[in-house]
């Protein structure tokens, strides 16, 4: 079963004598180079091969994904993208928002209003880590906000700041008539402005409950969960009419590793351990826009 698949590097400098190593792997795993492209600008470099490969079954492209992963080398990823979804007429793009969409861990900036940033930000890293349950997690970390005064999600959302081309990503999918959504364990108080800023398509996160004025420490109806993150994808890509085989997912914790998982490709956003081990692919580096490229956008 010959087929097409694109094999994606991105880095912050990419020579031809850094990919050689690359180009020998892909050949020597049965791929047959078709043709080659490079391209870039003053922050990264991209280099696109495109390549047909014997068996690109789903177990085919993992066992090439698995062998581009061990033999990793500093200073660039590649990511394995099977050809129909690169070129597909419409893409789902669907991204977590803490830490992806965003820089920061929106809890964290609450919580620091609480005097328990340093607390909370342990808590919050053992669950990105899958240590902890996210919607127990979730709950002691909101509870310390309980008392503060509803001004400091004003203060909080002026502090957000989007990840280093995360406008330009959704900006370019959009224009290609593609469908941009987010998913976040965060809060709807912060999300929102975001959402209406970028246009987004879809978006959803949990909701302070706010009583007199005041954050009561507690949410409002279901946690964003995993389990929630997987089940929005597949409702909002079916509402659209786009296959499952044509959604990339991005996120970087335990919390989107069901999302990652579903979707036609996943990246990992310079992501916890665990979700880099079994992600179809790794982002390592802070520009957000490279998921266009692994995407054919």
């Amino acid at each position: 079963m010959t087929s097409n698949v694109t094999a994606v590097s991105y880095g912050l400098k990419l020579t031809s004598a850094e990919l050689e190593p690359l180009r020998s792997l892909l050949t020597e795993s049965g791929a047959t180079l078709q043709s080659e492209s490079q391209a870039g600008d003053s922050r990264y470099e991209v280099h696109t091969a495109d390549l047909a490969l014997a068996d690109a079954t789903s177990a085919g492209i993992d066992a090439l994904r698995r062998a581009v992963a061990e033999a990793a080398r500093d200073g660039f990823d590649t990511a394995i993208v099977p050809g129909g979804l690169r070129s597909a007429a419409r893409k789902f793009l669907i991204m977590d928002v803490d830490s992806t969409l965003i820089q920061q861990e929106v809890i964290e900036l609450l919580a620091a209003y609480a005097g328990k940033r340093e607390e909370v930000a342990a808590v919050t890293e053992a669950a990105m880590r899958g240590e902890l349950d996210f919607a127990q997690s979730l709950h002691a970390r909101v509870a310390v906000l309980a008392g503060l005064p509803a001004a400091v999600v004003d203060a909080v959302r002026a502090e957000v700041k989007l990840s280093e081309g995360a406008a330009e990503l959704v900006a370019a999918f959009r224009a290609a008539g593609h469908v941009v959504a987010v998913v976040s364990g965060g809060f709807n108080q912060i999300l929102r402005p975001i959402a209406e800023e970028l246009d987004l398509d879809y978006w959803i996160a949990n909701e302070l409950e706010i009583v007199d004025g005041a954050l009561t420490g507690k949410v409002l109806g279901a946690v964003i969960d995993r389990a929630a993150k997987e089940k929005y994808l597949r409702e909002w890509s079916a509402a659209e009419g786009i296959a499952m085989e044509h959604t990339i997912a991005v996120g970087d914790g335990a919390n989107d590793l069901d999302m990652l998982g579903a979707a036609g490709i996943g990246v990992a956003f310079n992501a916890k351990p665990a979700v880099r081990a079994v992600a179809d692919s790794a982002l390592n580096m802070p520009y957000l826009d490279a998921v266009r490229h692994i995407a054919g956008v």
